[in-house]
């Protein structure tokens, strides 16, 4: 919990329909982009978000193809995630460019009479704006979300490589609770 409002200035980040009040602490607001919008991801944003993901040695080692042209299979899997109303893919914008993304999927079980999980992928941030708050704004964003919607746990993987990465996810409170497992197919 980032504190009380007594405390923090809110700032209100829209998506496509949806608003959420987000709680930023007064002490860390210079350091937030002026205006952050988290909406749905769109076809003219895939350039940009094969990009992101490409964005550090470890996605650069991952097939991924950014063209010209952009290859079709990211038309394909934009359009499967669109239709599917368990997948939001989102697109972090600051100043009407693309700075941001991640993926935010719902997850039912059986376990835990019938949970909802929501489970939180490729969370990138543009290298000039990392430090600035901006993944933190994301994650909270998620994190509203999927209270919203009900669920009990929101969870993530990150690549043990990437140190920084999961520097970040401790410091906005997630917690190393289980072990991941991974079989390449």
């Amino acid at each position: 919990m980032m504190g009380n409002r007594e405390t923090v200035d809110c700032v209100v980040v829209a998506t496509g329909g949806m608003e959420r009040e987000l709680l930023v602490p007064r002490s860390l607001r210079s350091m937030t982009p002026p205006a952050i919008v988290i909406r749905p991801a769109t076809v003219a944003d895939l350039p940009h978000l094969v990009a992101l993901l490409r964005d550090d040695a470890i996605g650069k080692a991952r097939p991924d193809d950014p063209g010209p042209p952009l290859p079709d299979v990211y038309l394909t899997a934009l359009a499967e995630i669109d239709i599917d109303a368990n997948n939001l893919l989102m697109v972090a914008e600051s100043n009407a460019e693309v700075v941001g993304t991640f993926q935010l999927t719902f997850i039912r079980q059986l376990a835990n009479r019938g949970g909802l999980v929501a489970q939180l992928e490729g969370v990138r941030v543009a290298a000039p704006l990392r430090g600035r708050r901006l993944g933190e704004a994301m994650v909270q964003w998620a994190i509203a979300e999927a209270r919203r919607r009900g669920c009990f746990r929101l969870q993530l993987t990150s690549n043990k490589q990437r140190t920084d990465a999961l520097r970040f996810y401790r410091r906005v409170g997630f917690v190393e609770s289980h072990a991941g497992m991974k079989l390449a197919l």
